[in-house]
C-alpha cells in the first residue's frame, strides 16, 4: 500500500472516530439531562403543571373571558375615593364585530404564524429558551397570541419557568377547544391597552370617545401598539413613542400584504388626536394612589427602586424593566378586586384644592388645551405617621380624564426652599450653630442677594432669616457640593444630575428641579428630629375578601442627627417671625417654614411644618416664565396659611422640642439630655389626628 492511500485511510478513521466520540458525548448528554429531568423531580412537577392546566381550560366558558373584578379605594375615614374596573363586560365585541385591521395588525405585530400553529411557536421558544440560559431568567416572551391570551386569563405575571411552561399547555388546551376567531376575540376583548382600558373596544371610547368599528386604519394600529408595554406605550405620557410602534405595526402589516403602500403611507401620515372623555373623578388623589399602589405592589414583586446608574445602558434597561412591571402591576388594580386603603383625608384634599384655586384665582388666563397657565401644587403629610394625607396636581377644571398631577409628576427649580436641605442642617452637624458668625460678603464667582446689598458678619440665624445667597454659596463650597447633595439623595430625591456637584445647587439651582411631595417629605424629615420616611398615602391591600396582600410600614433612615435638626427648624421658627416669612405664622399654632423664589419669579414656594403637618406649596408656569410679584411669601405662602390654619383648627398648640445648645449646656449632660427624650416621647404620644439652571438659578427674597 502506497503511503499516499495509507495516509488517506488514518485521515478517514480519524474522521469516524471523531463522530463516534461526538455521538457518544450527545447521548451522554441527553442521558444526563433526561436523568436530571426524572430524577431530579421535574418531570413530576411538569406533570402537575399538565394536568393543572387542563383542568383550568376544562373548566372554561365563554362567560370565562368577560369576567372581571372590581378593585375599591377608601380615605382614611373609609370614604370612598373610586373604584377600578375594566368594564369588560359592558365593551365585549364578538369577533364580527372587532375591526378586521385589529386582527390583522396584532397577528402582523405579535404573532405571524398565529393561524398556523397549535398554541405555541416552537422556534420562539427556543429562542427565548436560549435568551433565559444566557441571562439567568425569562428576559424573552416567545409568546403567541394563544400564550398571551393563557396569562391574562389564568396565570399571574410573574417571569418563571414553571409559568411558561403551564402557560405552554393552556395554549394547546384552548386551540383543542376554541376556533382560531374565537381566540382572537377573547384576546382582543381581555388585552391591557393602559389606563384602565381593557380590549378594543374600551380602548376605543377611552382614547377616542368613538366606537372600535368607526376607527380609521392608523387609529387603530395605534390602539394595537399599546400591549405589548402599557407603560413604555401609554399614549397619554409617551405619544411619541405609541406613534413609533404604530409606524412599526403599519410597516409589518405591509410587509405581510395586508395593505398596500398607498394604505400604509395615508396611515402613516396621519395625526393622532386622543379624545378622552369626562368622567367622575377625584383627578389628584386618584392619579397618586394608583401610583402608590402600583408601586407597593412592584415592591413586593422585589422590585429595586433606583435613582442613580452608572451608565446609560443600566439607565435604560433599569426604565424598560421599571415600565414593563409598572404595567403589569396597574392591570392588576382593574381585574383583582382589591380593596386600597390610603392615608388621605378626603376633609383635608378638600381645602388644600379650595386653597389653591381661591389663591389664584385672579388668574383667568388659559393655554390652547383650556387649561389655566398660572398653576400649582401641594402636598400635605401627617408628622405623626409619614403618611400623606392631601395632594394636589393642580387647579380644579372641569377636564376630560386625568390631568398632569404637577405635585408628584412635574420638577421644578426650588429656589432658597432647598437651602435648609442641602446645606444649613448638614452645616449644622458640624461646627455650625445659629449663633455662629458668618460672613455676608461678595466674592469673585459668588451670588449676589436678592436685597442687592450685603450685611457683613452676621449669624447664620439672621442669614436664614433673611435668605442670604451668598451664606449658603459658601456653605456649600465648604461642605462640597458633593457631601450636600448626599442627604437628598438619602431621602430619594428621584431627579437629581452628575452636573448638580456644583454651588449653584446651594440656591436651588438644579439640572432637573425637585417636586412638591419630596419637598414636603424633607422639610418633615426635619420636624421628625431628622428622620426621613418614604411618602406614600397607601396603608393597607387585600383581596376582595379582606385578606391583607400588602401593608406598608413607614421605615425611618436617620438623615440628619437629632440635634441639628432642632437647630434648623428653631431658625426656621425664626423665619416666620422675623425673616421672609414674616406675616405667615399661624394665629395659634407654632410653625416654621421657607420661602423659595427662582429667578425673574419664575417659580415661587413655601415649605413649612407645625408639630402635625408638613405642607409644602408651588406656584408657577408649566412652560417657565415672569409673574411679576411672585415670590415664595406671596402667593404659595398664602395658599400655605389658608389651608394650614383650617387643618389646625381646634388642635391643642404644641411648641417644637429644643435643641441642646453646647454653649450652655455639654453634649454629655446627661440629666438633661434625658429631659430632652421625655418630651421627645410626649411629642410622639399625640393622637394621629421643568426648568434648567440658567432659567431657575434663584434670587431669593
Amino acid at each position: 500500500m502506497s503511503r499516499k492511500k495509507k495516509k488517506k485511510q488514518k485521515k478517514k478513521y480519524r474522521v469516524f472516530w471523531f463522530f463516534a466520540k461526538f455521538q457518544i458525548l450527545l447521548l451522554v448528554l441527553v442521558a444526563a439531562a433526561l436523568g436530571w429531568y426524572y430524577f431530579g423531580g421535574y418531570a413530576q412537577k411538569v406533570n402537575a403543571l399538565q394536568q393543572e392546566a387542563r383542568l383550568l381550560v376544562q373548566k372554561s366558558n365563554e362567560e370565562t373571558f368577560r369576567s372581571v373584578q372590581t378593585s375599591v379605594v377608601y380615605d382614611a375615614n373609609g370614604k370612598l375615593i373610586s373604584t377600578l374596573k375594566g368594564e369588560k363586560d359592558v365593551y365585549y365585541l364578538e369577533y364580527d364585530e372587532i375591526p378586521a385591521y385589529a386582527a390583522a395588525a396584532m397577528v402582523s405585530i405579535e404573532d405571524k404564524k398565529f393561524y398556523r400553529h397549535n398554541g405555541i411557536d416552537v422556534k420562539a421558544i427556543i429562542r427565548a429558551a436560549k435568551a433565559m440560559v444566557e441571562n439567568g431568567e425569562v428576559t424573552q416572551g416567545g409568546s403567541t397570541i394563544t400564550q398571551q391570551l393563557a396569562k391574562l386569563i389564568f396565570l399571574t405575571q410573574e417571569r418563571t419557568w414553571e409559568r411558561k411552561i403551564e402557560e405552554m399547555f393552556i395554549a394547546v388546551g384552548l386551540e383543542k377547544i376554541y376556533s382560531k376567531d374565537k381566540i382572537m376575540e377573547f384576546y382582543l376583548n381581555n388585552v391591557y391597552f393602559g389606563n384602565g382600558y381593557y380590549g378594543i373596544q374600551a380602548a376605543s371610547r377611552g382614547y377616542f370617545s368613538a366606537d372600535a368599528k368607526d376607527l380609521t386604519l392608523s387609529q387603530i394600529a395605534f390602539l394595537c401598539a399599546i400591549p405589548n408595554n402599557p407603560g413604555l406605550y401609554d399614549p397619554v405620557v409617551h405619544m411619541d413613542n405609541t406613534i413609533k410602534r404604530r409606524d412599526r405595526i403599519l410597516y409589518q402589516m405591509l410587509e405581510d400584504g395586508k395593505i398596500s403602500q398607498n394604505t400604509c403611507d395615508q396611515a402613516r401620515a396621519e395625526a393622532i388626536t386622543l379624545n378622552r372623555p369626562e368622567k367622575a373623578k377625584n383627578d389628584y388623589v386618584e392619579t397618586y394612589t394608583y401610583y402608590c399602589a402600583i408601586r407597593a405592589l412592584m415592591k413586593q414583586k422585589g422590585f429595586k427602586f433606583k435613582t442613580e446608574f452608572s451608565s446609560a445602558e443600566e439607565k435604560a434597561r433599569y426604565e424598560e424593566e421599571y415600565d414593563e412591571l409598572y404595567g403589569e402591576c396597574q392591570k392588576n388594580l382593574y381585574t383583582e378586586g382589591y380593596r386600597i386603603y390610603t392615608s388621605i383625608d378626603l376633609d383635608m384634599q378638600q381645602l388644600l384644592q379650595d386653597s389653591v384655586d381661591s389663591g389664584l384665582a385672579e388668574f383667568t388666563e388659559q393655554n390652547e388645551e383650556g387649561v389655566y397657565a398660572l398653576q400649582s401644587s401641594a402636598v400635605c403629610i401627617d408628622n405623626h405617621t409619614g403618611y400623606v394625607k392631601a395632594i394636589v396636581g393642580g387647579r380644579n377644571q372641569n377636564l376630560p380624564g386625568y390631568t398632569l398631577n404637577r405635585a408628584y409628576q412635574s420638577f421644578r427649580q426650588p429656589g432658597s426652599a432647598i437651602k435648609p436641605l442641602i446645606v444649613y442642617t448638614p452645616a449644622l452637624e458640624g461646627k455650625y450653630t445659629p449663633d455662629t458668625i458668618v460672613q455676608d460678603v461678595k466674592t469673585e464667582e459668588g451670588p449676589s442677594n436678592a436685597s442687592g446689598y450685603f450685611d457683613g458678619d452676621i449669624t447664620l440665624r439672621y442669614a436664614v432669616q433673611t435668605s442670604k445667597n451668598t451664606v449658603a454659596w459658601n456653605l456649600l463650597e465648604e461642605l462640597t457640593p458633593k457631601t450636600g447633595l448626599s442627604y437628598l439623595k438619602e431621602m430619594k430625591f428621584s431627579r437629581l444630575d452628575a452636573k448638580d456637584e456644583r454651588p449653584t445647587s446651594a440656591l436651588g439651582g438644579f439640572t432637573n428641579g425637585v417636586s412638591a411631595v419630596e419637598m414636603a417629605s424633607g422639610y418633615a424629615a426635619l420636624v421628625h428630629d431628622g428622620k426621613y420616611r418614604e411618602p406614600t398615602c397607601i396603608t393597607k391591600i387585600t383581596d376582595a375578601e379582606e385578606n391583607v396582600i400588602l401593608e406598608t410600614e413607614e421605615e425611618e433612615v436617620s438623615v440628619y442627627k437629632m440635634n441639628a435638626a432642632r437647630m434648623m427648624t428653631d431658625m426656621l421658627v425664626s423665619v416666620m417671625q422675623e425673616g421672609t416669612g414674616r406675616g405667615l405664622a399661624l394665629s395659634s399654632m407654632p410653625c416654621a417654614g421657607k420661602t423659595g423664589t427662582t429667578n425673574d419669579n419664575k417659580d415661587g414656594w413655601f415649605v413649612g411644618y407645625t408639630g402635625y403637618y408638613t405642607t409644602s406649596v408651588w406656584v408657577g408656569y408649566d412652560m417657565p416664565k415672569e409673574l411679576p410679584g411672585l415670590s415664595g411669601a406671596t402667593y404659595p405662602g398664602n395658599i400655605w396659611k389658608t389651608f394650614m390654619e383650617q387643618i389646625h383648627q381646634g388642635l391643642e398648640p404644641v411648641n417644637f422640642l429644643p435643641y441642646i445648645d453646647e454653649n450652655k449646656v455639654p453634649l454629655d449632660n446627661e440629666e438633661y439630655i434625658e429631659g430632652l427624650q421625655n418630651e421627645q416621647g410626649n411629642l410622639e404620644g399625640m393622637p394621629d389626628d421643568s426648568a434648567n439652571p440658567e432659567e431657575g438659578t434663584p434670587g431669593e427674597q
